[in-house]
């Protein structure tokens, strides 16, 4: 299991996700931050690009925040930002 930090900025053009200085992750998702449309888009993102399913990721702090605390399952967090990054 890993926890990252990350700062999410919903409403963007197009979903992304870039290191942050000071070790966090900035991600980008179209969804609006209305009825946790933003956190389930952060979510997918996160899945997607860690090779994971969706249900595995959980947003564990911050979920009516910008500044988030992501968790995946099943990877350490050497092997999810190598993935994130790659």
């Amino acid at each position: 299991m890993a926890d990252i930090a990350v700062r999410l900025t919903p409403r963007a053009a197009r979903a992304q996700i870039a290191p942050a200085p000071g070790g966090g992750f900035v991600a980008r998702v179209t969804a609006p931050p209305v009825d946790g449309r933003a956190n389930e888009a952060l979510r997918r993102l996160v899945a997607k690009r860690a090779g994971v399913a969706p249900s595995r990721v959980s947003v564990v702090k911050g979920e009516k925040a910008r500044d988030k605390v992501v968790r995946v399952e099943g990877l350490d967090e050497a092997e999810l930002r190598e993935r994130l990054l790659g």
